[in-house]
């Protein structure tokens, strides 16, 4: 369902397997780097990661839907943007740069929360993240200039869509996506002011 608004698509590579990513420990220390390829093979490697979600004022929501050239989670659908910071670049800065990367906007972000997850796709490989959290303002009726290497679709939902349909589609959205979502159900600060 791609978005009415009107939009460029384009068709870049901005993510590479030998991307050096940071691995770190449960208390966000650095341990080390590697390829992102080692770094998801197998039971994953602890690394850095980061989560965007697109608010338009406290209701509307951006969300894409994963390219199904991805490795992990191809076609499923997932906030607005999340990546990982590349050895020598903070989460804010890695946040800033896929936003330009895969949707064309930039956005001014507030980072909410750390929390750690593992999740493991099919026997393909498994996230193994440190992700940070960050919400920002975006209007709806913006150009994206959506990059179909990592988008197969998207869409702006309002907060009711995107719960019915996570009670009626659980399985086709990320894990990561449904462990964010229901945290940021239960804040109960306004996002729309916190984002802008």
């Amino acid at each position: 369902m791609d978005s009415a608004v009107s939009s460029c698509a384009r068709y870049e590579t901005v993510s590479f397997d030998d991307e050096a990513l940071i691995l770190v420990d449960s208390q966000d220390r650095v341990t080390g780097y590697d390829s992102k390829l080692n770094a998801h093979s197998g039971g994953g490697k602890l690394h850095r990661a980061f989560s965007v979600f697109l608010f338009d004022g406290p209701d509307w929501v951006l969300l894409q839907q994963r390219a199904d050239g991805k490795p992990l989670w191809p076609g499923y659908w997932a906030n607005s943007c999340c990546s990982h910071p590349r050895r020598g670049e903070s989460c804010d800065e890695a946040a800033d740069r896929r936003l330009e990367d895969e949707l064309g906007v930039t956005a001014n972000l507030h980072r909410l929360y750390t929390f750690e997850y593992r999740a493991r796709y099919k026997n393909l490989g498994t996230e193994h993240e440190l992700c940070s959290v960050y919400i920002g303002q975006c209007n709806r009726d913006q150009a994206l200039r959506v990059n179909r290497e990592e988008i197969a679709d998207w869409g702006w939902f309002s907060r009711q869509e995107v719960d019915r349909r996570i009670k009626q589609q659980r399985e086709q959205f990320a894990p990561w996506f449904l462990m964010e979502w229901e945290q940021l159900r239960r804040y109960s600060v306004d996002l729309a002011r916190l984002a802008s």
